[in-house]
């Protein structure tokens, strides 16, 4: 199965890059964890909604046909740790690749969260899009820890 981040904003800071990629190639053969940044629509005259249109459009061409949709959305469940170790390990069982969608500057398309298996949330904080690669590759690093008995969480 792979894990895959479907994100808008191809450029983040050098230290974004490497923290993800870090954590990234940490994953086992098994469960990889991959990156697909899509390039966000240039802000000038358009509407959100038209920008957040032409990004769901660019997201929609990174997911691979059948994957499982998981939108990031401050209005998702909340979850921890083992409870995300949980999801993961359901996720696995379904025998999907499962992509979580990230948002541009505005947001996701309202059409692309209605596509969604389920939505979760990161944090009740608004936080910059470089932070939340990093911390959604190191909470999904974690829960794969606790999936199978590592000792790099601890409770």
């Amino acid at each position: 199965m792979k894990l895959i981040l479907a994100a808008v904003g191809q450029r983040q800071p050098a230290w974004a890059d490497t923290a993800y990629e870090d954590f990234a190639k940490r994953f086992p053969p098994e469960m990889r964890l991959e990156l697909k940044a899509v390039k966000a629509e240039p802000r000038g005259s358009k509407t959100a909604e038209q920008l957040m249109a032409a990004e769901a459009s660019r997201l929609e061409a990174a997911i691979p046909k059948g994957a499982r949709r998981i939108v990031l959305d401050e209005r998702g469940t909340r979850l921890t740790t083992v409870q995300l170790a949980e999801r993961m390990k359901a996720w696995m069982n379904d025998g999907r690749d499962a992509v979580l969608l990230i948002g541009g500057p505005d947001g996701l398309d309202a059409k692309l969260k209605a596509t969604a298996d389920e939505t979760m949330r990161l944090s009740d904080l608004t936080l910059p899009h470089a932070f939340v690669r990093v911390l959604l590759a190191e909470a999904l690093y974690r829960a794969w820890t606790v999936m199978v008995n590592h000792p790099y969480h601890r409770e």
